[in-house]
């Protein structure tokens, strides 16, 4: 993999005191950085975020490197009394992408190098485990959702039934009675109990394994980042 690739899909752990200014407030606000890539961070700060939407931040990692951009927050979670976000970076530009990757390298040198060339290690549970680069790309957390969907093969021109495991913004876990195949393009509408019109998108097959006999489990890459699908199926969870 060439270098800039992995520097795009790395999530680096940072943990990191910074500061962050909302655009609607005047001054900065004090948080904690858990970590951040080119395509989103976690953070944790004591203000309450808007969720559903997009805000416009500024991220102040330090007296140098600071940027400003369009970010949609796409989860929050409780912890100890602290409040911690998940924020999708929807505009990045290159000049800013050099401005985190310059902090890394000041801040971060034995990280970034591990991190590429010899995996992570981290402490889980009080073993070590190495975080794999196919973790990394996980940008979204992954929520356990069982949904009913109908699918259509176009290709094949097969249509089918199955139900959601867990979905993201950017994937879908499902199982399904009919086998579909790797690389295969499919057109997925789930029936979301909010009496609304079923929830369509599409993508491609990535993974697809028999559970059991006449059952299959497939991985599904969908083509768009699609957060406000993503938003209404949390709603009614």
């Amino acid at each position: 993999m060439e270098q800039n690739e992995r520097r795009h899909f790395v999530r680096w752990k940072l943990n990191w005191q910074s500061k962050v200014k909302l655009e609607d407030e005047p001054d900065c606000l004090e948080c904690r950085l858990r970590d951040i890539s080119y395509k989103g961070a976690q953070m944790s700060l004591e203000k309450k975020l808007p969720r559903d939407i997009f805000i416009t931040l500024t991220i102040v990692l330090s007296g140098e490197f600071a940027f400003t951009l369009e970010a949609w927050v796409a989860w929050h979670k409780v912890a100890h009394g602290v409040d911690t976000y998940g924020l999708y970076f929807t505009r990045v530009c290159d000049s800013d992408k050099e401005k985190i990757y310059q902090f890394l390298r000041r801040y971060f040198p034995q990280e970034i190098n591990r991190h590429w060339w010899h995996g992570l290690e981290g402490e889980k549970g009080g073993e070590n485990m190495i975080r794999t680069e196919n973790e990394d790309r996980r940008i979204f957390a992954r929520f356990p959702m069982e949904l009913p969907l109908r699918f259509l093969d176009p290709d094949m021109n097969k249509e089918g039934y199955g139900q959601t495991q867990d979905i993201s913004a950017k994937g879908i876990s499902m199982v399904t009675h009919d086998e579909l195949s790797p690389s295969s393009s499919v057109e997925l509408w789930l029936n979301i109990p909010d009496r609304g019109e079923p929830l369509y998108t599409r993508g491609e097959v990535v993974w697809s394994q028999r559970s059991e006999p006449n059952k299959y489990r497939c991985g599904i890459n969908l083509d768009k980042a699609d957060l406000m699908g993503m938003s209404r199926a949390l709603r009614v969870a």
